[in-house]
C-alpha cells in the first residue's frame, strides 16, 4: 500500500498533509504520556516488527503493492494514537532510507495505514474483546479499511488530467478498489489477522506467567 512519489496530485498532497500534521502533533503528545521505562522497549519492539513486515511488499494489479502493517496490534495494546504515531515513524524511515513510499505521499500513507488502521483495529477489538479471535478480526478489518482509504485516494487521481490523459496515477476507482481491497480481504488481511492474534496471545501469556 506504499504510495510512491509522483502518484498524487499537488492538491491531494496538500490536503493529506493538512489533515495529518495536526493529528501527528496531537499523537506525539499522547505518545509522550505513555512512554516510560516499561512501555518504551515494547513499543519500540512492536514498531520494529511493523517495519519488518511492511518491507515484504508483494506487487498487485492496479499499480501498487500489498503487505501486512501491524497497526492494529500496537493500537490494541497501547491505544490508537500510539499506533498511528508508531506506524507513521516506520513509514518515514522507510521512505527516507529505502525509498519505500514517497515523501510527498507520506501523509496519505500514514493516514491510511496508521490512522485508519489503528483506530479501526482498536475499536473493532474493543467491540469484540470478549471473543477468542477478536485480535484476528481486528487485524483483518483494520488492514482492509486501510486498503480502502488508499484505494480511494489513488482512484481519484485520474480526475487530474490533461487532454484526457491522467497527469498522475492513471487507474480509477473501478481498478483500485477491487485490486487493493480485494487482495487485502483475501490474503493480506488474513496475514495481518494471524500476526495480530499470535503476538497478542504471546504477550498475554507472557504477562500471565510473570
Amino acid at each position: 500500500m506504499h504510495i510512491p512519489d509522483g502518484y498524487l496530485s499537488p492538491a491531494s498532497v496538500i490536503t493529506t498533509y493538512t489533515l495529518a500534521v495536526p493529528l501527528w502533533i496531537y499523537g506525539f503528545k499522547k505518545l509522550k504520556k505513555v512512554l516510560n521505562e516499561e512501555t518504551l522497549p515494547l513499543i519500540g519492539g512492536l514498531s520494529a516488527l511493523s517495519f519488518i513486515i511492511m518491507m515484504f511488499n508483494i506487487p498487485i494489479p492496479g499499480g501498487t503493492s500489498g503487505h501486512a502493517v501491524g497497526a492494529a496490534l500496537i493500537a490494541i495494546l497501547f491505544g490508537p494514537w500510539i499506533g498511528f504515531i508508531s506506524v507513521s515513524l516506520v513509514l518515514l524511515i522507510q521512505s527516507i532510507i529505502f525509498g519505500d513510499g514517497g515523501i510527498s505521499a507520506l501523509a496519505t500513507n500514514a493516514l491510511g495505514m496508521g490512522f485508519v488502521g489503528s483506530f479501526v483495529g482498536y475499536y473493532v477489538f474493543n467491540l469484540l474483546k470478549d471473543k477468542k479471535f477478536a485480535p484476528f478480526i481486528a487485524g483483518w478489518v483494520s488492514i482492509v479499511a486501510s486498503s480502502f482509504f488508499i484505494a480511494v485516494v489513488l482512484g481519484i487521481q485520474p480526475y487530474w488530467s490533461e487532454a484526457g490523459k491522467p497527469l498522475y496515477f492513471p487507474f480509477d476507482l473501478k481498478t483500485t478498489i477491487p485490486a487493493l481491497v480485494g487482495s487485502h480481504m483475501v490474503f493480506f488481511g488474513v496475514v495481518e489477522g494471524i500476526f495480530t492474534q499470535l503476538i497478542y496471545n504471546y504477550l498475554n501469556k507472557k504477562d500471565a506467567n510473570e
